[in-house]
Parts: structure tokens; sequence; C-alpha cells
């Protein structure tokens, strides 16, 4: 009988510490760098992919069907994915989804990102729980030759996420205006034509669907870049301010971020803000952030309401959290992680200034927390009068 035939590896993952997987590459060709997270999404990996959030990393999905129902422009969160690439435990298959215009490995190749499969998933992400989000290098050849010390080299000589602004590469690069409200059946995305309330969001890395939520809340949403003044905010005369989720160290991004949102704070008008916007508030409030060991990414989180008892599950995705040990007196902790205890919300004493650490845009995940975005527009409801 005739030995049975394996094919090559045609892609390879290398960890800092030397440990090595191989498996099938799909997608693009070539080699990056980044750091390796995992996410428990079931659903959603097109708006993972394009989340800014990920700018950076590289993503490990621990549900293996990832590709099944192909992808849609309509459900990217930017233009072109972010995430440095992905690593699934069972190749893509072809898509069974009405909706689907092409392949996930099509507009992976399009796009420069670099995907994996035939992984042992469960494996490598205990390897992540256990050791902490890894540097890794990632290559896919056709021919199946890699060069192991070069990978294993320029995996151990990347920098990370600690102190690396990113906010700055995934920004918008001027204002702009969003009046696009969130997909409904059977119209899709209709725009806002009556909204109640001025809004300045501010895009550290903002997603699609949060500002749609935003419109679908009653906003009339001006983007502005990362890097905006306060000046530059007031000028557009704001009933609220939002503060988006985006990339990277937000002690970084706080150089410049934290004096705007001080000088914001000043103006006593509503304020809200989400993911790393919820950790620019802390910072800008006194309170400090710390770099998680794995961090959270998911749509199965739950977050209990500290202040109603009620606990929600929620989408997450962030590597660094803020150190509920540090708020400072005046702010109150309001949600809580019941996974780890960690901080996943924060609200100011007697004024219309509050932040979470998780999604409530729900893209993807489940929709508990929508009652955030109405709860800014009431804010804004009272203030107005």
């Amino acid at each position: 009988m005739n030995a049975p035939a394996f094919s090559k590896p045609t892609a390879c993952l290398v960890l800092a510490d030397g440990t090595i997987f191989y498996g099938t590459g799909f997608g693009a060709t070539g080699q990056t760098v980044a750091e390796l997270c995992f996410n428990t999404a079931m659903t959603g990996y097109q708006e993972i992919m394009t989340d800014p959030s990920y700018a950076g990393q590289v993503v490990t999905f621990t549900f293996p069907h990832i590709g099944n129902t192909g992808v849609t422009p309509e459900d990217d969160e930017t233009g072109d994915p972010v995430a440095s690439g992905m690593i699934v435990k069972w190749m893509p298959t072809d898509p069974s989804n009405w909706r689907a215009v092409e392949g996930l490995s099509t507009w992976l190749a399009a796009r420069g990102r670099i995907a994996m499969g035939g992984v042992d998933t469960r494996r490598l992400t205990r390897a992540i729980r256990l050791a902490g989000a890894p540097h890794i290098a990632l290559a896919h050849n056709p021919d199946g030759v890699f060069d192991i010390d070069a990978m294993l080299a320029a995996a151990r000589d990347f920098d990370g996420l600690e102190g690396a602004d990113l906010a700055r590469d995934v920004t918008c690069a001027q204002s702009y205006r969003w009046n696009e409200m969130r997909w409904a059946w059977p119209e899709g995305y209709t725009p806002q034509n009556d909204p109640k309330y001025k809004v300045v969001a501010i895009d550290y890395g903002a997603k699609r669907n949060i500002l749609r939520c935003l419109a679908s809340a009653g906003c009339d949403v001006t983007v502005l870049p990362a890097t905006a003044t306060a000046e530059e905010v007031m000028a557009h005369a704001p009933d609220g301010v939002f503060l988006s989720n985006g990339p990277g160290d937000p002690a970084a991004t706080g150089t410049y971020a934290v004096p705007m949102i001080k000088d914001v704070l000043k103006q006593d008008i509503p304020v809200f803000g989400i993911c790393l916007g919820h950790q620019m508030l802390a910072l800008a409030l006194g309170a400090k952030t710390i770099k998680m060991n794995h961090g959270h990414h998911g749509a199965n989180h739950p977050v209990k309401d500290l202040e109603t008892g009620k606990v929600e599950i929620t989408s997450m995705n962030h590597g660094f959290a803020v150190d509920a040990q540090t708020l400072p007196d005046g702010v109150v902790e309001t949600h809580t992680s019941l996974f780890d205890g960690s901080n996943c919300g924060i609200r100011v004493s007697g004024k219309p200034v509050y932040s979470v650490q998780y999604h409530p845009e729900a893209s993807p995940g489940p929709q508990d927390s929508y009652y955030l975005f109405e709860r800014f527009a009431e804010a804004m409801s009272a203030r107005l009068g």
C-alpha cells in the first residue's frame, strides 16, 4: 500500500518564543509581522478584519467556519482590511450567501492581507491565553519555502503595541459629514434627513456602524481627525462630542488627544466615548491605562452595569484597559467585565460625560447596549431644553 500523499505547507507562523505553526496559505502572499490575538465571535469576520482597532494585529478566529458567507462592501467597517492578517482552523469554502459579492480569499488577496488555514486554533489560543499576546511573523509562500531564522528575528524585532500611536495611521485625513443610518430590511442603508443634534465625532479609528448608530439616534455627525484641537471641535458648535474606538496604546495617543478632551470637558456639553475613546476620556480625567495579557476580543463578553445590576452581553476588541484603581474622585466606575473584573465603563458625577470599553454598535455582536446611543441623544436633548 502506498503511503498517503500530504500537501506541502504553504504558510508558516513563527512566534517570538520560537514556536512554529505550519498550514495552508490563502489571500495575499508575502510576510507580515504583528501582535497575535484571538477573537471568539461566531459571525462578522469581515467587520472584524476591517475594524481599525485591529491595526498592527493578526487575528486568530476560534470559530472554525470563517469565509462561508463571503464578503460584501456593505459590511466593511472602513475602506479596506486593517488587521494585518488572519488565522483559521478550516480553509474557507465557497460563499453560500445571497449578499456575497466575492470570496474571502480573493478579497484578502486583492487587499494585500495574508491568511493561513489548517491550524490547530485551540492550541494557538491556549498559547496566547497562557503567555500573553505574542509578537509573530506570518508568511504565505506557494512554494512552501520559509526562512525560519529570519522570521523568528523579525518577530523578535517587532516593536509591539505598547507605546505605539496607531490612531494617526487610521484616522481620516480631513473632516467629513456622515448621515447614513443603520441597515434595515428591506431598504438597507438610508440617510438621516431629520437630525436633531449636532455631534462632532473624533476619529481615532471609527467604525462605520458606530457613525450609523449616531445618525440613527438623531445626530448630524461631523467627523474630525484624531489630531483635532478643542478649538477646531468647538468651531462646529456641537451639542455633543463623541470619542471613537481605535488601535494602539492609549497613553501614546493621549499625548495630543488628552489636552483636547480636557478643554472640551470645560464646555459642559455631553461627551460619549467607546473603546479607545473610553480610554482617552479616562486619561483626560486623571486615570491611567494598562496593557492586558491577551485582551478582550469577541462578541460574547458579559458586562455588569454596577448601577442597575443588569448584565449585558457585549462585543469587545481591546488590548489595553483603564485601571479602575486610578479613577479620581468624581469619576464613577459604571461597568465591569464578568470575565476578569476589568473596567468597562465610567461616568463623571453630575455631568453628561460617560464612556464604555465595549462596542454597543454590535458589529458584529449582540445589541444589548444600543441604549447608550439613545442615552447620548437624551443628554443632548436635556441640554438643549
